[in-house]
């Protein structure tokens, strides 16, 4: 029956021998009895219970009664098929169910009295959402959708830079073995009550709490100070399978290191696998704000120094997070659809690391007063720039509000497809327009600063930092270009102050690096153009038990030695997470390193390097490979 049940409820591509189910849609079941079942004289229930403590009243001991015939959207059961002393069963399970593994007994009471029969541990019952059943606040209507955001086990994530987006490929791997226990381990870590389990704004909270480790047990250690010889560099990770399975495997202690592309491609998974449509989603020029003013603010002094000890707000070059799909009945009409989650540790949320679900369409209308952590997510793609100068009394004066500068190129993997779909207009209005503007007013007047927008500020002079052409390249001089408008009639003088800083992709400032009296730049961070890839190539027909190889080639585009070269390689159905310690590769040197490998799933897979040491990050390259059925006529 596990076959039958995983192909009607999209359940098949779990590799683990279990049988998982999907909620609100029809099981079958088959139950051996001691002898034939009498419809007349005996009395049928199904026990499934889940949980520490299960209880009748908090929906994790569910009692299922035999009727007659299945209404639908409750648990239920139905013989429909008698064989000698075994039965089928049809049972319905409601929407609204807990989700989780279930333990299984069988009560039948007849004139002899109760008969019990207990399942083994292999016939437990996994149950998840259902993005396919209407009574499921998770329904996600279109199918090529479900099979993008629920069904799809590898994506694309996006980093970089607003002008120099960089795309990698991401092993979600959610179907593979172990994970989906791991999942469950996750959410019994969490200490939170199961029967709450079946509540996809709750279950998105406990994920996004413990996908950091800032909260007790949670999975991942963030760390952004570029020292992780104590674990994995965030950016050699090619996938959250072998994060997840050092997690399992250590019994809850946490993975080093994670940074957000890390955080939203574990959470990813870890939300497809429980059954919640959810997709990685990248924010550039995407603003963290500190103190719950909806304004990303820089003080300056008199001299037009910035004042170190009040600059907390930053924009980081681009973060990641995800959007997840469902109904929101505890909000007004409207507001479900699309959510923002953040598992990233950066602010609390009622006392804990966590962030979100937050409607997508209360942060484009700036209803920053609904729940949860709106106004937070409102600031990282909206909030406007303002330059605040102290005065001699220690007061300070508004002297410059920059719009357009955050919420960038807000983008995600398409539906079907490799390209980038940008959906920056799910998030906000056109920057600029009318809706916008009165977006921003309205979500700043329920921040810390309501006043900030009381009385309109005159544009007279503005200001672009821009840098034309592809961009810096390692070992080569950078252009700034300073732009200047004149909005007004009359002439203007204008008297600048420029400091050059080296920032990290969070805006976390690293230290100076020059400083020109007169001139003060507010720019972008840019991050220089690495012209290196790993460039796989698969060698030989890809069939399912069949030996293969793959070459990977890599030139390095430094002008020095690089030391210590380690590669990671994985691909889903092709071959697990291996790393080859490679050695040192001389300037400008050419490698190529070839890996045996046997498939073992069809269809279109993806293979995935990562190459890393001390001088180089951040090089990455992706095969895509098609895996045959092997037939009777293929030869080794």
């Amino acid at each position: 029956m596990k076959i039958e049940n995983h192909k009607n409820h999209h359940t098949d591509l779990y590799q683990d021998n279990i049988c998982v189910i999907r909620r609100s849609q029809t099981f079958q079941m088959w139950i051996t009895l001691s002898r034939p079942f009498n419809r007349h004289t005996d009395r049928l229930h199904l026990h499934l219970k889940t949980g520490p403590i299960p209880k009748v009243g908090k929906r994790t001991h569910v009692i299922v009664p035999l009727v007659e015939e299945l209404n639908g959207n409750c648990w239920e059961a139905a013989v429909v098929e008698e064989n000698d002393k075994r039965i089928k069963l049809s049972v319905n399970s409601p929407g609204t169910a807990v989700i989780g593994r279930y333990r299984l007994t069988v009560e039948i009471t007849c004139p002899n009295g109760l008969a019990i029969y207990t399942f083994n541990p292999s016939d437990d019952i996994y149950m998840l959402f259902n993005p396919w059943s209407k009574d499921d606040s998770v329904f996600l209507h279109d199918e090529e959708e479900r099979q993008e955001y629920v069904l799809n086990d590898v994506g694309r994530i996006y980093c970089g830079r607003v002008n120099q987006i960089e795309a990698r490929t991401w092993n979600y791997g959610q179907f593979d073995s172990g994970i989906l226990a791991t999942c469950l381990y996750i959410l019994e870590n969490s200490k939170t009550l199961c029967s709450g389990w079946g509540d996809p704004v709750n279950m998105v909270r406990i994920i996004s709490a413990m996908v950091n480790s800032n909260n007790e047990c949670g999975v991942l250690v963030g760390k952004w100070s570029g020292d992780y010889k104590e674990g994995t560099n965030p950016t050699f990770w090619n996938g959250s399978v072998e994060i997840l399975q050092q997690y399992y495997a250590s019994k809850g202690s946490p993975v080093k290191y994670g940074q957000c592309w890390v955080f939203g491609g574990v959470t990813t998974t870890v939300l497809r696998c429980l059954g919640i449509p959810t997709r990685t989603v990248t924010n550039f020029n995407s603003a963290h704000d500190t103190d719950v003013s909806l304004t990303i603010d820089v003080y300056v002094d008199e001299n037009m120094d910035f004042i170190t000890n009040k600059n907390h707000d930053s924009i980081w070059n681009f973060h990641v997070w995800n959007d997840c799909w469902m109904a929101r009945p505890d909000l007004p009409p409207g507001n479900g659809g699309w959510q923002a989650v953040d598992a990233t540790p950066q602010e609390t949320s009622n006392g804990i690391y966590c962030c979100g679900p937050a409607p997508l369409t209360a942060i484009r209308n700036g209803q920053v007063y609904l729940k949860y952590d709106c106004p937070f997510v409102f600031a990282e793609v909206n909030g406007d720039r303002i330059l605040w100068q102290r005065n001699a009394d220690g007061t300070y004066s508004k002297i410059s509000i920059e719009q357009k500068v955050v919420g960038c190129n807000i983008s995600t993997k398409a539906v079907g497809s490799d390209e980038r779909n940008d959906i920056t207009h799910m998030y906000k209005y056109a920057e600029g327009s009318e809706e916008e503007r009165i977006a921003v007013e309205t979500a700043c007047s329920y921040g810390s600063k309501p006043d900030t927008y009381e009385s309109p500020t005159a544009k007279d002079v503005t200001m672009k930092v821009v840098m034309e052409g592809e961009g810096p390249k390692l070992g080569s001089d950078a252009e700034l270009i300073v732009k200047f408008i004149n909005h007004s009639c009359e002439n203007r003088n204008v008297s600048l102050n420029s400091q050059l800083a080296v920032m990290y992709y969070t805006g976390v400032h690293k230290g100076n690096c020059t400083h020109l009296q007169h001139i003060t730049v507010l720019g972008s961070v840019f991050k220089p153009y690495l012209p290196s890839v790993l460039l796989p190539q698969p060698i030989g027909t890809p069939v399912v038990g069949q030996k293969m190889k793959v070459e990977i080639s890599f030139i390095n585009p430094l002008p020095e030695e690089l030391k210590d070269v380690v590669l990671n390689v994985e691909g889903i159905g092709l071959l697990p997470v291996q790393r080859i310690t490679y050695g040192d590769i001389c300037s400008h040197g050419r490698v190529t390193i070839t890996k045996d490998f046997t498939p073992t799933l069809t269809g279109a897979k993806k293979f995935v390097a990562s190459l890393h040491c001390s001088q180089l990050t951040q090089v990455h390259g992706v095969a895509d490979i098609y895996v045959e059925a092997c037939s009777s006529n293929t030869q080794e």
